[in-house]
């Protein structure tokens, strides 16, 4: 997949794509609806999505709780996956905020990006103001030479599938919730960091991973499946996570611990992709080291039990 920032200086070759166009994060049911139909609208030219770097949202509103469900490598590596050809990860800054819907429309998508065909949400709005809708689009690329489709709004279990909502269900630790909105488990990827080293001397020695920037699912103990993405351990394994503050040790910055089950190396540095399976409990104090390893040969024992009969 090929990766552009600016929408002034496109390769020619990367010109002609039909694509959709959102903010994708997650990549959930209804983002993929939207890829789906830009694939088929005009099979014979590149897939191409168009999104925005950072999220508007991170723009407007700086000092906005953290958020996002994926980081921008990890968008980027769900959408190669489904086979995105073209990724027009445009830089969201007071230029492009400025822009009318019709700028929008003629300077970046016709002129800039070169697209011949375009899908979005029935929900999306675009240009200064999000004074763009989906049918001013319509209108727009009829007089600028691109086609438009709108993709109906798709629905789990009677709700509308959005990011709000796959937010809410793993605020609850409801994982399998989540899964059904998002079309795949909810992951988090990023690089192993250097932790305390508790975990060693307790006997579970952990992978230790920042989600900084990320929304942060319900604190506890989870089930997981972990990718080591990169290097000689590269693979799929089982494994058992703490998400949370560690209250046993005081400390105050929430991160991601998963220890991989039947796993002898050294990851530190590399990039791993931990999808949370089931929340198995919440997280806890306990008054002694004692009952905190008791408590993990339960979960780790729990856990297995579930990742087996996946």
């Amino acid at each position: 997949m090929r990766i552009f920032q600016a929408y002034h200086s496109i390769d020619p070759t990367a010109k002609g794509a039909t694509a959709a166009i959102g903010n994708f994060d997650g990549v959930h049911a209804g983002h993929m609806s939207v890829i789906d139909l830009a694939r088929r609208a005009m099979p014979d030219a590149p897939l191409g999505v168009v999104t925005f770097e950072p999220h508007p949202r991170e723009y407007f509103a700086p000092q906005t709780p953290p958020f996002r469900l994926m980081s921008r490598a990890a968008r980027a590596n769900r959408l190669e996956k489904v086979g995105v050809e073209l990724l027009y990860e445009l830089n969201f800054d007071a230029d492009l905020a400025s822009l009318t819907p019709l700028e929008f429309a003629r300077d970046v998508l016709r002129d800039g990006l070169g697209l011949s065909h375009v899908v979005v949400g029935a929900d999306f709005c675009f240009g200064k103001g999000r004074a763009g809708t989906a049918e001013d689009l319509v209108a727009f690329g009829q007089d600028l030479g691109f086609g438009v489709t709108i993709a109906p709004l798709v629905a789990a279990d009677a709700q509308v599938v959005s990011s709000t909502a796959i937010r809410r269900a793993l605020s609850a630790g409801d994982t399998r919730a989540a899964k059904q909105m998002l079309g795949h488990w909810h992951r988090i990827e990023g690089p192993v960091i250097t932790g305390e080293q508790r975990g060693r001397e307790l006997g579970y020695p952990t992978a230790n991973m920042s989600i900084d920037g990320l929304h942060q699912p319900a604190f506890g103990v989870y089930a997981v499946l972990v990718d080591v993405l990169e290097g000689p351990h590269k693979g799929s394994y089982h494994g058992v996570a703490s998400l949370g503050v560690r209250p046993m040790f005081g400390e105050n910055t929430a991160n991601l611990e998963t220890f991989v089950f039947d796993f002898k190396g050294d990851l530190y540095g590399t990039p791993l992709s931990v999808a949370l399976i089931e929340h198995l409990r919440g997280e806890e104090k306990f008054d002694s080291l004692e009952a905190l390893i008791t408590q993990m040969d339960a979960d780790s024992a729990q856990a297995r039990a579930i990742l087996a009969a996946l």
